[in-house]
């Protein structure tokens, strides 16, 4: 049933495609986009809107790592959301008689095995490609190639997964670009770094727990965390398109944008002071 479903999946691609996208195409389209080489780049992506390609997740991210070249930087979030606090867990939830065995059984994070989860073949592809590094935190992980991946992933630490000291502080602080191949704003991880710096009403920690080592051994271990919400991310992206007067262009058949980390996090911070409703 599951290869069946993959079939008619790329199958119904395959019918929207008008021709197949190429290495090639690919970075001419990234270059369109205003991709630069040395630039500084975080992509959240969906290959299935890009349309049907000729080597799929490896000629997209071959494309954009060509283009940038190695003075360049390529990050993608490698989220493992299934090792945390299963109280909370929603799509789906799991009987209230499960959460103890999940929490005593759950596998310590390895960053070089743990799985994202629900994250695209693109982000699953990169993980484990050559020279990518991987931050340590349990669950919100980031995976970085290039010139400043070291720097990127280092040090992350437990509390403020996207906060500051996070990948996503350091990609403000080198003045990074966000590229949106396919997704909207509300998969846009970097703005989550503006809710920290925000001082908007509502704001509240949760108590949060994962699997990790501490000290070689595998423990449960729980923390306080900014209480992170997507849900009003959508809009802030269209106000701070609408501001800058932002037209997004194409990376394939995908509305792709490129746009300014640093802009829209500063854009965020005064946009959830004003608007982000917190009942």
């Amino acid at each position: 049933m599951e290869s069946d479903e993959k079939k008619e999946t790329e199958g119904s691609i395959v019918n929207s495609t008008l021709k197949p996208n190429t290495l090639t195409s690919l970075k001419h389209d990234f270059k369109a986009l205003g991709v630069k080489p040395g630039a500084i780049i975080i992509m959240h992506s969906s290959l299935s809107k890009i349309g049907w390609t000729v080597g799929g997740p490896v000629s997209v991210i071959r494309a954009l790592m060509q283009t940038l070249t190695p003075e360049g930087t390529l990050v993608m979030p490698t989220f493992s959301s299934g090792n945390s606090e299963p109280s909370k867990w929603e799509n789906p939830p799991v009987p209230e008689n499960w959460w103890e065995t999940i929490r005593k059984e759950m596998p310590a994070f390895e960053p070089d095995i743990t799985p994202t989860r629900k994250m695209g073949t693109i982000v699953d592809t990169f993980r484990s490609w050559p020279n990518v590094l991987r931050s340590n935190h349990p669950m919100s992980s980031f995976a970085a190639w290039g010139k400043h991946a070291k720097f990127i992933t280092e040090n992350h630490e437990l509390i403020g997964d996207l906060g500051e000291g996070s990948p996503i502080s350091r990609l403000y602080e080198l003045d990074g670009q966000i590229l949106l191949v396919g997704v909207s704003h509300e998969n846009n991880s970097s703005i989550h770094l503006a809710e920290y710096r925000s001082d908007f009403s509502g704001k509240k920690y949760n108590k949060t727990g994962c699997a990790m080592m501490v000290n070689n051994q595998r423990k449960w271990v729980e923390w306080e965390e900014l209480d992170l919400n997507p849900d009003d991310f959508e809009q802030l992206g269209a106000d701070f398109e609408s501001a800058i007067d932002y037209k997004p262009g194409n990376v394939g058949a995908a509305k792709t944008r490129l746009i300014s980390l640093r802009s829209i996090v500063d854009f965020g911070v005064e946009w959830l002071k004003k608007n982000r409703k917190v009942p």
